[in-house]
């Protein structure tokens, strides 16, 4: 990130110097971020006075209602605007903060002594390196604690900042103060079949999920490969979760005899730590490489570089001070939205839209907890929708079984498949006339009170979800399963496509739902196989009985539009 002046144009630090901020009242910006210590956590008291703790300020924003219009100009294939992305310095120009709110905020921490900071190119947030003590003078009701599991620690206060009224204006919330980092995880569903290293050759039976077997299933040839080396895919990693470049390489030797691929990650942004590959990790790489193949990958890496850094932050932070990163990005991460303030939510979503504006495609997994289920203060039970699966700009996958689980057959739910409707942004225009046929068509819908049937619906699409070969730590293991599984694979068949339009001097596809939601209508429906059996689970509970929404024709909330069936994808989302 860019340094000295912290990354702000001189003449607005040396403008910063001489304003001057009336004290008065202190107000919360995030009074409806609850403070939750997930279980494995342990409270290890008070920090010292003089430990230092990383904050990140995120600065309201302007032209974000301009941003909104752009991003549908850009992303929808009947628009004369489709695919005429921004640059970074053009999206810098937009959203830009205010030299009001520059000025404010810069001489407010000019005032505390905190002056070891560092901005990005779009200008709109901010990182502190400061003294707990100074945090909390700085934001009063801020008490700043230590949080251990197992070699983890975390320092975070369990009570809620506050910032002068004249600041609130300026400052969309500061993080690294109360969210716990959460993440989609792969599980292994251990089987008592044997576990024997599958032959590929015959794909038609199989013991479990591999490249060979999903190329089979979505019809995609062992010439389905990158071709162009300005193109690339990516996955973003957090916590504690690595891949070794030695598992990815074991694994295309096991796995990857039918495709040209690559066995190297190109580039790592952020730290890769020495310890064992991750489960979560290993799936990501090899999955999105050996079905996005031979596409240039890199691999965001945000571990947690400081005790008070919110990972899946710290990568958004990043975007926006890059101006060259790849084209489709695979996210296994999520969180309740019932436990994220809205202020937060509501930032998260404007920057995946400058994701999109620049034509990024941002893929996030749908969940494995189907509906989800909270129990609320009345005691009634409602479904409970996840972020950012939730957001109206970004693709989110769910998940699909075989049918019949050692045969390449046909498809139905994966019970797990995360999906639902938002609580908090409304249904974006794209998808209101699908989800509003599946309404009304289901023949059988949970209550009205479990869900709000005005929000935006999700998933869009689908993958195979259950039982993939994965090698971690040098050993192959099967039957791991989770939408952590389908998202990369669906990441990788994007790539492909952009590699296809590319070579052709088109733009690549950038936000996906706008031309998604089209196929059906344009006669190009064929380009997903629609899944129409199966439910996913939700509460457990007399009314429900632990069944959520399950899958129908056309697009529904398990599994979106279905999953894909390459070559008719391609045709549809390619060079015509």
């Amino acid at each position: 990130m860019a340094r000295g002046c912290w990354g702000v144009p001189a003449v607005l630090a040396l403008c910063a110097a001489a304003w001057s901020c009336a004290p008065g009242l202190a107000l919360e910006l995030e009074r409806d971020q609850p403070f939750r210590v997930p279980p494995g956590w342990a409270h290890a008291g008070r920090v010292d006075p003089r430990q230092p703790v990383q904050l990140t300020f995120a600065l309201r924003q302007r032209g974000t209602a301009r941003l909104a219009r752009l991003v549908q100009a850009v992303s929808d294939p009947r628009s004369p605007r489709y695919g005429q992305y921004l640059s970074l310095e053009q999206l810098r120009d937009l959203v830009q903060p205010s030299a009001a709110t520059l000025m404010t905020v810069l001489k407010w921490l000019q005032g505390h002594g905190v002056e070891d900071c560092w901005s990005v190119t779009t200008l709109d947030f901010l990182e502190c390196y400061l003294p707990a003590s100074t945090a909390e003078r700085l934001l009063p009701g801020a008490e700043f604690h230590r949080y251990v599991q197992g070699q983890q620690s975390l320092v975070r206060s369990p009570l809620p900042y506050t910032v002068p009224a004249e600041l609130a204006e300026h400052l969309d919330f500061v993080g690294g103060l109360h969210r716990f980092p959460t993440e989609r995880k792969a599980v292994s569903r251990a089987r008592k079949e044997p576990q024997l290293a599958p032959q590929l050759a015959r794909a038609s039976f199989h013991l479990g999920v591999t490249p060979a077997v999903l190329r089979q299933r979505y019809n995609m040839t062992g010439g389905d490969v990158g071709l162009l080396p300005n193109n690339s895919q990516a996955c973003a990693q957090f916590l504690e979760q690595y891949f070794h470049q030695a598992d990815l390489a074991e694994f295309m030797q096991l796995f990857g005899s039918g495709f040209a691929h690559r066995t190297q990650v190109d580039r790592v942004v952020g730290r890769q730590g020495r310890g064992k590959a991750g489960l979560e990790a290993s799936l990501d790489v090899e999955y999105i490489m050996s079905t996005g193949a031979n596409v240039s990958t890199w691999v965001f890496s945000n571990p947690g570089r400081h005790e008070s850094q919110e990972p899946f932050l710290a990568w958004l932070v990043l975007l926006s001070n890059m101006s060259s990163v790849p084209w489709v990005h695979s996210v296994s991460y999520g969180d309740d939205e019932d436990s994220l303030s809205y202020a937060y939510m509501e930032r998260v979503n404007t920057e995946l839209m400058k994701a999109a504006a620049r034509g990024l495609t941002i893929l996030f997994a749908s969940g494995d907890d189907g509906a989800g289920c909270r129990r609320e203060h009345s005691g009634n039970h409602t479904f409970r929708p996840s972020f950012p699966a939730s957001s109206p700009y970004v693709t989110t996958v769910g998940g699909t079984s075989f049918k019949n689980p050692f045969l390449v057959t046909e498809e139905v739910t994966d019970y797990i498949s995360g999906g639902g409707f938002s609580n908090v942004f409304p249904m974006p225009e794209y998808q209101a006339a699908a989800v509003g046929r599946f309404l009304r068509s289901a023949s059988k819908l949970p209550p009205s009170s479990y869900y709000n049937s005005s929000g935006r619906a999700y998933p869009d699409l689908a993958a195979l979800s259950d039982n993939y070969w994965v090698v971690t730590n040098r050993i192959p293991l099967p039957w791991v399963s989770g939408t952590s599984a389908s998202t990369p694979v669906v990441a990788g068949m994007v790539a492909l496509i952009n590699d296809r339009r590319l070579q052709r001097g088109l733009p690549p596809l950038g936000f996906l739902n706008p031309a998604l939601y089209q196929l059906q209508k344009q006669g190009l429906g064929d380009a997903f196989y629609d899944v129409i059996q199966g439910c996913h689970l939700s509460c457990l509970d007399g009314t429900v009985q632990g069944q959520g929404f399950c899958a129908t024709p056309a697009w529904d909330p398990v599994t979106g539009w279905g999953t894909p069936n390459f070559p008719r994808l391609l045709r549809a989302l390619g060079p015509r």
